[in-house]
């Protein structure tokens, strides 16, 4: 019988930094090599037979368009490659949230896409990495894992890309959570259980991967925030998503200024600054063009705004008709 056949793609992150001292608490990022981890993983009893690539070794504040570019292409060809039955990416925790998020937009996904990270290095007291990768390597092995797009492992849990976010900046309990699911599984190196059906029925992208990536921008409202100053954020800008007060809310100057801005075809996202913020439409959002992020957060709006544009769905309504979607 042959062994699962997993591909784990580096990027580097924490899960692959080095502090030096396993009681430091600052590191380095991206350290590790994927064949030094691969070899370190080797140690247990997986019954998988990995192959591994370095796509990046950086801190995942660096991610952006030439690195997603290069993993989505490679990711494209494992889905052709029928000798993969699955794909893990090793990935930083400060944007794996967006980097999931736009792989499950735009990939094919007829094989598990697992993104895993860790919230201490690899040499410091109580690493978590080794743990969060054997998960990964459980749910991205699983035939259930199938249909339910890209998924991201930390801890035990197991969180869908649109609903994952990072809550905490130490510290390895909840450092994730999901809205406005929680976990859709729970892990462990012996064991999966899911806690409901796959979501998706159609394994096909849901959009074309960005040949250039729109500028948009995240105004990030507070009180006394005039328009001067978003003004400026907004050269050359295609789009901006608010990171609004409560429910998406703004200074009534800075809402008129950019009513005038998307009345001239800015494309203008209301999402929410608050952890978990649900955010509706409200009556003024179809005079002024407005779109309601529901319930992604500005990081991920920013992301799906980008992929919109980039498709060319540029219209309030259309591009509220995706943010409604589960």
């Amino acid at each position: 019988m042959t062994n699962t056949r997993i591909l784990v793609l580096g990027t580097g992150g924490t899960i692959a930094g080095i502090a030096g001292d396993a009681m430091r608490h600052d590191y380095q990022p991206g350290q590790i090599g994927i064949d030094e981890w691969l070899e370190d993983a080797g140690r247990y009893t997986l019954d998988v037979d990995f192959v591994g690539r370095q796509i990046a070794n950086v801190g995942s504040e660096n991610m952006g368009p030439q690195i997603w570019k290069v993993l989505h292409e490679v990711i494209c060809e494992a889905m052709e490659d029928d000798a993969l039955d699955g794909i893990i990416v090793t990935h930083g925790t400060d944007t794996a949230e967006e980097t999931a998020f736009l792989l499950d937009l735009t990939l094919p996904l007829t094989k598990p896409v697992v993104l895993v990270g860790a919230m201490r290095p690899a040499d410091a007291v109580g690493s978590d990495g080794m743990r969060n990768f054997v998960n990964a390597v459980r749910v991205a092995s699983a035939e259930s894992s199938k249909g339910r797009g890209v998924l991201l492992v930390m801890g035990d849990r197991v969180l869908a890309a649109r609903d994952a976010r990072k809550v905490r900046t130490r510290g390895t309990d909840d450092a994730f959570r999901g809205f406005p699911r929680g976990s859709v599984a729970i892990v462990t190196p012996s064991a999966l259980e899911w806690f409901g059906n796959p979501w998706r029925d159609d394994p096909s992208p849901r959009f074309a991967f960005p040949s250039e990536f729109p500028e948009v921008p995240i105004l990030y409202a507070a009180g006394g925030i005039r328009p001067s100053m978003a003004g400026r954020l907004l050269e050359d800008a295609q789009g901006v998503v608010v990171a609004g007060v409560g429910e998406g809310n703004m200074p009534e100057a800075v809402r008129a200024m950019l009513a005038k801005r998307a009345a001239n075809g800015l494309l203008v996202i209301r999402a929410s600054r608050v952890d978990e913020g649900l955010v509706d439409r409200e009556p003024e959002d179809d005079a002024n063009r407005f779109v309601a992020s529901r319930a992604l957060n500005p990081q991920k709006s920013r992301i799906l705004a980008m992929v919109l544009l980039a498709n060319g769905v540029t219209d309030p309504a259309k591009v509220q008709a995706v943010f409604d979607r589960p």
